[in-house]
């Protein structure tokens, strides 16, 4: 397996069009109002360490972790193709994005996911999150489920 995750920026190609197929993936599962994923412009402007995994040299997934000063990190846009989960890419993004929120001095990593996403909440789980309320502009939503996980 040669795996490679690394910084990247939201605005290169390969993470546009891996957002593009995350965002084609949510749509069709959920209402508008339930999605609450960046745009590419909002990952940049909000300042989102973004990362892409590549398989081979492939890119096969993206995440990224925005850090707010009360604290925490929060995961966004974490997302694997359909075609390599199950290598083991998604587990090596998470713990690639945690290392990072610990080294950005994070406490918590939180997230917001879709209630469909079973693959990635059990993902969580296994990684030691745990369920939570809404947390920082979030809303109560059905089709949200809200996670947490302490880094200390």
């Amino acid at each position: 397996m040669s795996l490679l995750i690394r910084l990247e920026s939201p605005a290169s190609p390969d993470a546009i069009r891996l957002v593009d197929e995350l965002e084609a993936h949510l749509a069709a599962q959920y209402p508008v109002t339930s999605r609450h994923g960046y745009s590419v412009e909002k990952l940049i402007r909000e300042g989102v360490a973004f990362f892409v995994a590549r398989w081979e040299g492939e890119p096969v997934g993206c995440g990224g972790v925005q850090h707010y000063a009360d604290g925490y990190g929060e995961l966004k846009r974490m997302y694997v193709r359909p075609e390599f989960r199950g290598r083991g890419v998604a587990r090596a993004l998470l713990e690639r994005l945690t290392l990072h929120a610990v080294n950005e001095g994070a406490a918590l990593l939180r997230l917001e996911t879709g209630v469909h996403q079973r693959e990635a909440i059990a993902l969580y789980t296994k990684a030691g999150f745990r369920s939570m309320g809404p947390f920082g502009q979030y809303q109560p939503d059905p089709n949200s489920v809200f996670l947490e996980k302490a880094l200390a």
